[in-house]
C-alpha cells in the first residue's frame, strides 16, 4: 500500500475529527452563551462524555450537577472522579435494560431542575438507543426486535427515527414534557442528513409530546456536523498543498449504489488528481445472520473490488465515532492492490460482502481502521487520494 497516501488519508481524517470533537465544540459554543450562575447538565449519546468535559471546562463552578449517559466503555475518568456527575452506560445500537434505567434517571434529573436553574442538554448520535422509556403496551423485547429489523432493513435514518419516536415515551419531546419552568439550552452534535434537531437522538427535547402542550422554549444549536468535518478535511488538504476536487456528492443511498458512484468518480479518465471527500450515511440490507462489520467496512471492501489494479488510488472510509455498526472498529483503508492481497490469503471478497462480514476480511488483509472512541459522532467520512 502507498504509505505516503495512507499517511495523508489518516491525517486528513484526524483533522476532520478534531474539527467536530464534542469536547471542543461544546466548549466553543458555551463561550458565546451566558449560562448563568446555576447550571444543570444532561449529556446523552456516544459523544456525551466528551461534550460533558467541554461543558465542565466552560462552566466551572456554575455547574451544579450533571447526568451523563453514553455507550458502554465510552466514559471518561475525569467525570467519574467529579462528585457532581452521575455517569451511566447502556447499549447501542439496540437498547437494553440499562437504556430503560437511564431513561428513568434522565426524566427524574430534568424534573428536579429548579425553576431558577438553567438546564443544559447535550445530545449526540446514539441517544435513541441509550436512553429510553417504553410506551404503554410495549416490551423491551418487542422494541429490541423492532429496532433490529429497522437497522437490518436498509432503512434511512430519518425513517428509523420517525419510527423510534412513535414507539417511545421519551423521544419526540417526551423528555421535554418533564421539564419545569427553567431555562433550557440544547447543544447538538449531528449525525443525520440535514442536521434536523428532531432526528438527532430522535429529538427528546425538541417537540411537544401532545398537540396543545406548552413546553418551555428551548434554545437549540447544532455545534458539530458532517459539513464541518468535511470542510476541515478540505482545509487540511489545502494546507498540505494538495489539490481538492469539489464537489463530489454524498455517501447517502444504498451502499452498493454508493460504491459504484464513488468508484465511477475516481476511475473517470477525465477525473483530476487530488483529494476527494464525501460525507453521509449509506444504507445496507443485512442477511439474517450477519458477520462482523458495519457499513463503513462494507463500503471500503466494496470499493476495493472496484478499483482493482489501480496504483494511483487509495481510499479511507470510516465512522467518525470510531464504532462502525456493532463493532469496535471504524472502517477500512483500501487501494488497487487490496483485493489481490486478500486473495493471496485465501479471502473471498464477494462472499464477505454477501455475508456482511467485511470486518474479518479487512482485518486479515491489513486494511482495517481502528481509532477507538473519538469523542464525536457526525456522519461517516470517505476520503480518497488519486495521484494522477
Amino acid at each position: 500500500m502507498n504509505e505516503r497516501a495512507v499517511e495523508t488519508l489518516r491525517a486528513l481524517h484526524a483533522a476532520g475529527l478534531e474539527a467536530v470533537g464534542g469536547r471542543q465544540a461544546t466548549r466553543r459554543a458555551l463561550e458565546g452563551i451566558d449560562a448563568g450562575p446555576c447550571v444543570y447538565l444532561a449529556a446523552l449519546g456516544k459523544a456525551a462524555a466528551a461534550m460533558a468535559l467541554g461543558a465542565r471546562e466552560a462552566l466551572g463552578e456554575t455547574l451544579r450537577s450533571a447526568l451523563v449517559v453514553t455507550k458502554y466503555d465510552h466514559l471518561e475518568e475525569a467525570l467519574l472522579a467529579d462528585a457532581r456527575f452521575r455517569c451511566l452506560e447502556s447499549a447501542h445500537p439496540v437498547p437494553d435494560a440499562a437504556s430503560l434505567a437511564a431513561g428513568e434517571a434522565l426524566l427524574r434529573f430534568v424534573g428536579d431542575v429548579p425553576d431558577e436553574g438553567h438546564l443544559l442538554v447535550l445530545v449526540s448520535g446514539g441517544t435513541s438507543a441509550l436512553v429510553e422509556r417504553l410506551i404503554d403496551g410495549m416490551t423491551l423485547e418487542t422494541l429490541r426486535a423492532r429496532t433490529d429489523a429497522l437497522l437490518a432493513g436498509g432503512v434511512p435514518i430519518g425513517e428509523i427515527n420517525r419510527e423510534r419516536r412513535r414507539l417511545s415515551a421519551l423521544k419526540g419531546g417526551g423528555a421535554l414534557a418533564h421539564v419545569g419552568r427553567c431555562r433550557v439550552t440544547q447543544l447538538l452534535v449531528s449525525d443525520v442528513p440535514g442536521d434536523r434537531p428532531e432526528d438527532i437522538g430522535s429529538g427528546p427535547f425538541v417537540a411537544p409530546p401532545k398537540a396543545g402542550a406548552r413546553p418551555p422554549a428551548v434554545d437549540t444549536r447544532v455545534v458539530a456536523s458532517s459539513a464541518i468535518a468535511q470542510a476541515a478535511v478540505v482545509a487540511e488538504a489545502e494546507r498540505r498543498g494538495l489539490p481538492v476536487v469539489q464537489p463530489v456528492g454524498s455517501l447517502d443511498g444504498d451502499i452498493g449504489e454508493v460504491a459504484e458512484r464513488l468508484a465511477a468518480r475516481l476511475l473517470d479518465p477525465d477525473a483530476a488528481p487530488g483529494v476527494y471527500v464525501w460525507g453521509g450515511e449509506p444504507t445496507v440490507v443485512l442477511p439474517s445472520n450477519p458477520g462482523r462489520g458495519g457499513r463503513n467496512q462494507h463500503l471500503a471492501l466494496a470499493l476495493a473490488t472496484r478499483i482493482v489494479g489501480r496504483d494511483d488510488i487509495t481510499a479511507l472510509v470510516a465512522a467518525t465515532d470510531g464504532s462502525d455498526g456493532p463493532t469496535g472498529d471504524a472502517g477500512g483503508i483500501v487501494d488497487g492492490a487490496t483485493l489481490e492481497r486478500g486473495e493471496a490469503l485465501g479471502l473471498d471478497a464477494a462472499a464477505a460482502l454477501a455475508a456482511a462480514d467485511a470486518g474479518d476480511w479487512l482485518e486479515r488483509a491489513g486494511a482495517l481502521v481502528t481509532t477507538g472512541p473519538t469523542g464525536t459522532n457526525v456522519m461517516d467520512l470517505a476520503i480518497a487520494v488519486r495521484d494522477r
